[in-house]
């Protein structure tokens, strides 16, 4: 079974419009001034959001149209998307491309020591990521698998005799991965309620003011700043636990990262491996929920999940936002056109995903078929971090769903999903589902 989006002439929405290929070899390169034809007013961007897993028909009828799709960003600012894979991958790895000078955005602090590694660059961001990356490799994500699967199955199990429908987000995609985290970081799980309301507005792209994302933060510094001051005095007192914080704490001065750094690495996590997963998941469910067949076909061959999970991770319409910006530092020639320095560019790993160039299929949802090698997670020395350990979650989180929710549908009419909107990772607000009587045939 494959599920097809027949992409929209982004000006004229009329179906089947064929795609442009790349510049033709030998054309020499041209300059930013508008070239004929070109509009002179850029769109506004972020597009508008629309309802859907998968990335939306008339949007990828834009990027299809060009690799690089002038627009206008909130702030007034110009830049310009990029949307082939292989420009994408450049932009993601070049050290031409700077993410630490973009200033324009309200995810993170803009103090240089107070980065996180997302948005840092090199120096910085090779030392910090060095330092607490020995514990995100795939062997660790292995090691924790078992730690992983246990924590799925019991807040899964809570939930097989539902009398009635319940939200599978607030019930298991939000709460699995970061109790993943939790028991990672040392912080006590007890403290979530207080602490995911703060996460969400931080994970803000408009939807909460520039004020609330002050306070969330100022929140968040304050409270790792004291669980790192909890646990120096548990190490004075000779009594250590063995949490990644207090690692990141105790390790020799000479490669220690200072307090800031290791609090703002500690909410950066629980933004970056709590959020993205809990939504991931969620429209990882709802896919296969929305596919005829695909739940009864993983139910009876388990060891196809992880296939199903890499093409979901291409398939699936993950950022709110479009990409993280980056700044041309350098002159650098970018799609056949020479980009100088204080260029904004916005690398779209979602779009690049669907390049036909790379996925000959990418339209089709192929569930039964290689994923082909996706940039979902990114590329480059900002791939992300917690790759290994998010894939398990993932891989971990559908089984768990498939072998103890026999029976699970959705609750709701899809038209009635909430959509999240002017957030950076896409999906939806809740996941009404229920569980089907045992007289019927599951799905």
């Amino acid at each position: 079974m494959t599920t097809t989006t027949t992409p929209r002439c982004p000006f004229t929405g009329a179906e089947g419009a064929p795609a442009t290929g790349a510049a033709p070899a030998g054309r020499p390169a041209r300059t930013d001034a508008a070239g004929p034809g070109r509009r002179t007013e850029p769109p506004s961007f972020p597009f508008a959001d629309v309802p859907g897993i998968a990335l939306d028909p008339g949007h990828l009828g834009r990027y299809r149209d060009e690799p690089l799709v002038p627009v206008r960003l909130g702030n007034g600012r110009g830049a310009l998307l990029v949307t082939r894979y292989d420009d994408v991958r450049t932009v993601l790895s070049d050290d031409r491309f700077s993410r630490e000078a973009w200033a324009g955005g309200t995810l993170f602090a803009r103090r240089s020591s107070a980065l996180a590694l997302v948005t840092s660059d090199a120096p910085t961001h090779t030392r910090r990521r060095s330092r607490v990356q020995a514990r995100f490799t795939h062997r660790r994500a292995e090691e924790d698998r078992p730690r992983i699967a246990r924590i799925a199955a019991e807040l899964l199990d809570r939930l097989r005799t539902a009398d009635g429908p319940f939200d599978l987000i607030a019930e298991f995609t939000t709460p699995f991965p970061y109790r993943v985290i939790c028991e990672m970081l040392g912080v006590p799980v007890a403290d979530l309620d207080r602490l995911l309301p703060h996460v969400t507005v931080m994970m803000s792209a408009g939807r909460f003011s520039a004020e609330e994302s002050v306070r969330s933060h100022a929140v968040m510094y304050e409270y790792f700043f004291q669980q790192l001051a909890a646990r120096r005095e548990a190490v004075e007192a000779g009594r250590p636990g063995d949490d990644l914080l207090t690692q990141l704490l105790t390790a020799p001065q000479e490669i220690r990262l200072s307090d800031e750094e290791i609090a703002v690495f500690g909410f950066g996590l629980m933004m970056a491996g709590g959020e993205t997963t809990a939504s991931h998941l969620a429209m990882c469910v709802l896919q296969v929920l929305t596919t005829p067949g695909l739940a009864g076909r993983l139910r009876a061959d388990p060891s196809a999940i992880p296939g199903v999970v890499e093409e979901l991770l291409r398939w699936v319409w993950f950022a709110g936002t479009g990409g993280q910006p980056h700044v041309a530092v350098d002159e650098v020639e970018l799609a056949g056109r020479v980009l100088h320095p204080g260029q904004v560019v916005i690398p779209l790993t979602d779009a690049a995903n669907r390049d036909p160039a790379v996925f000959p299929d990418g339209d089709e949802f192929r569930p039964e078929g290689p994923a082909g090698p996706h940039i979902g997670f990114g590329h480059g020395r900002h791939m992300c971090l917690g790759a290994a350990h998010a894939r398990v979650e993932l891989q971990e989180g559908l089984a768990a769903v498939l072998d103890r929710l026999d029976g699970l549908e959705l609750a709701v009419d899809p038209a009635e999903l909430r959509w999240r909107d002017r957030m950076f990772m896409r999906g939806v607000w809740e996941l009404p589902v229920r569980l089907r009587p045992a007289r019927e045939e599951p799905c």
